[in-house]
């Protein structure tokens, strides 16, 4: 008697039911979308959705539906005309609170999104995605150098114990930042200063300048401004990935254009309001000390800081005296994330062993005094001259936090202050990386499949009806037995969609090749299963025994094929990127599902139809 485990049953019930689950959203289609989120990132509730919609209404535009999804307002629309005009409404009418960004939404009821359950993303090659362009300040790279440079000759001067009065950037005759001139005090032994300074950046040209209060300018040679800027760019690419990456954004295409762009390519993004805004941010954080030795209020009516001192501004407005001596930068950070802290929402900080020293050290002699986290982020601002929009880059630099120093710490500590969505988001910056030049967005957009619309039609068309020709094939060949491996590819399918869904996986034109591949490597198992069953009968075993002997002695062949290409496949996924990590992807998982529904449900449904008590004395096996 032909014999199947009941667990075995149960499994492939279960797993079926739960491959059907998750598949399910992605035989409803897309909508059109426009996603709308909060520019401080917290939650928007049904009233923010209602200001939303009430700012589309008084602009005429019409729309099909509207929820709230993580947070975000998804509005849907049926052509693209409608769509585009909502972005600008909301651009036009809320840009003080929201931002947003054209999207997809899934057509699936309220129950699949309320699970959780999403459709698997396709490729920019197949549905298309977001488009932004964005233009790099090369030269604001130069200035962030600079300003590096600034603090590391004040840390060495000032460990030489050598008296300088200001360090501060030095520009040529374009206005551009190129290097660092140092003034010092009367009397001081500017040749030691220059050994120092020498010592800090070994490749700057230094120049002495003598006087009452001598100077030594240190400016960047013409091959390191050319260095510097093509490092900028190439950063930037490396940071624009991680930050994509971090976002859950798969497959993002990202690649320098002409001499100083950047065009960014997120082929399937359901993120897209975050994204843009996460994504060109140059946000990075300085700890420094709080001047307590001086009066913040006459700082601020005189409108300068004492020497030493620069005055900054906490979120709530007030002004606060902090040390010109940076302690630690966000560029010496380790790791970092969100967690939760006694004071609320906060970022757990690790930073490098040279930046943990200088924490320790400075921590050690202040106890009890105040440090400061300042928050240092640039943005593009648009403003108005003589009726013409222009754009200007704003350098905004907040007090997130100011407290008192109560114990040592070195490289391990706690940022509070924040919010839930700014601890998430600062978090993020940190962990990608800083930009090394800021970034402005130029051009943003939602292109279509490379390919074209006719010819993804065209090519589903012929998978269609490849895979009809196929079954037809099987059932001819092998009956009722090819009728079971026509179900058992279909459910293949499925099982293989739902693990893509469920992986966020996002399928491209090499992904269907895997696809491809996956259901040829199915079909080679069921037939290798089918002839070993045919073999069986020809030896004269009975038909029950036939089946069960089939499936046990085409396991080897079938394991050792499937094994050494999954191994292949892994391997293109660990060196691979891109397409080829899409292909090994697609590949690797179909390999999975294709054992599981060859050797057990196929074998599930056969059991069904000839495992009876009933004595089987033919097979529908051609």
């Amino acid at each position: 008697m032909l014999e199947f485990a009941r667990w075995k049953y149960i499994v492939v019930a279960l797993v079926s039911l739960l491959a059907l689950t998750f598949a399910a959203p992605n035989f409803f289609g897309e909508d059109l979308a426009v996603q709308v989120a909060r520019k401080d990132r917290a939650n928007i509730d049904d009233v923010g959705r209602k200001a939303i919609e009430d700012a589309l209404q008084a602009k005429g535009v019409v729309f099909k539906r509207s929820f709230i999804d993580g947070g975000r307002t998804m509005l849907l629309f049926d052509e693209v005309n409608a769509q585009l005009a909502a972005r600008d409404a909301v651009n036009e009418s809320l840009s003080q609170t929201y931002i947003s960004a054209l999207s997809r939404a899934p057509r699936a009821p309220e129950i699949f999104r309320s699970l959780g359950l999403r459709p698997m993303p396709l490729g920019l090659d197949l549905r298309g995605g977001l488009y932004l362009l964005y233009q790099v300040d090369v030269n604001g790279a130069i200035s962030q150098l600079i300003e590096t440079y600034e603090q590391d000759y004040r840390r060495a001067l000032t460990a030489a114990n050598i008296a300088f009065t200001d360090a501060a950037p030095l520009q040529d005759d374009d206005g551009v930042v190129n290097g660092v001139r140092v003034t010092f005090a009367a009397g001081t032994n500017v040749s030691a200063a220059r050994d120092v300074m020498l010592k800090v950046v070994t490749d700057a040209n230094y120049a002495v300048s003598g006087g009452t209060l001598p100077t030594i300018d240190a400016t960047l040679t013409s091959t390191q401004l050319t260095e510097r800027k093509r490092n900028a760019i190439q950063q930037n690419m490396v940071t624009l990935r991680n930050r994509v990456n971090e976002l859950g954004v798969t497959e993002p295409i990202v690649q320098q254009q002409g001499v100083d762009r950047i065009s960014v390519q997120l082929p399937g993004v359901t993120n897209s309001a975050e994204v843009k805004d996460i994504l060109g941010k140059v946000a990075t954080l300085e700890f420094r000390l709080t001047d307590v030795a001086n009066n913040v209020q006459e700082a601020v009516s005189r409108g300068r800081a004492p020497l030493g001192s620069r005055i900054y501004y906490h979120r709530d407005g007030r002004p606060t005296l902090l040390k010109r001596e940076i302690i630690a930068t966000g560029d010496q950070l380790v790791d970092a994330s969100s967690t939760a802290t006694q004071e609320g929402p906060g970022v757990a900080v690790r930073l490098n062993s040279q930046a943990g020293d200088e924490m320790l050290r400075i921590t050690q002699a202040n106890l009890n005094r105040p440090m400061a986290v300042v928050l240092i982020e640039q943005t593009t601002e648009k403003y108005t001259d003589n009726g013409v929009v222009k754009e200007r880059q704003v350098n905004k630099q907040e007090v997130i936090s100011e407290a008192t120093i109560r114990g040592v710490f070195s490289n391990q500590f706690n940022i509070t202050g924040l919010g839930q969505g700014e601890a998430r988001d600062l978090a993020l910056l940190m962990r990608s990386g800083q930009l090394a030049a800021p970034l402005s967005a130029i051009s943003e957009r939602a292109i279509g499949p490379s390919l074209g619309q006719q010819n993804i039609e065209a090519g589903v068309r012929a998978l269609l009806i490849g895979s009809v020709a196929l079954f037809a094939f099987m059932i001819a060949y092998y009956h009722l037995f090819g009728v079971v491996a026509s179900v058992v590819l279909i459910a293949n399918m499925i099982l293989l969609t739902a693990l893509l869904s469920m992986m966020k996986a996002s399928l491209s034109l090499p992904g269907i090749a895997g696809i491809l591949l996956t259901v040829g490597m199915a079909v080679d198992a069921n037939v290798i299963i089918y002839e070993r069953i045919r073999e069986e009968l020809r030896n004269g075993v009975s038909p029950q025994a036939s089946i069960r002997a089939g499936f046990e002695k085409a396991w080897s062949a079938i394991w050792d094929s499937n094994v050494t290409t999954f191994i292949a496949g892994l391997i293109l996924w660990v060196f691979g990127t891109g397409p080829i990590r899409n292909f090994a992807i697609v590949l690797a998982l179909g390999i999975v599902t294709s054992m599981f529904t060859a050797m057990l449900g196929s074998r599930a449904i056969l059991t069904l139809i000839y495992g009876g008590k009933g004595k089987t004395t033919k097979l529908s096996i051609g």
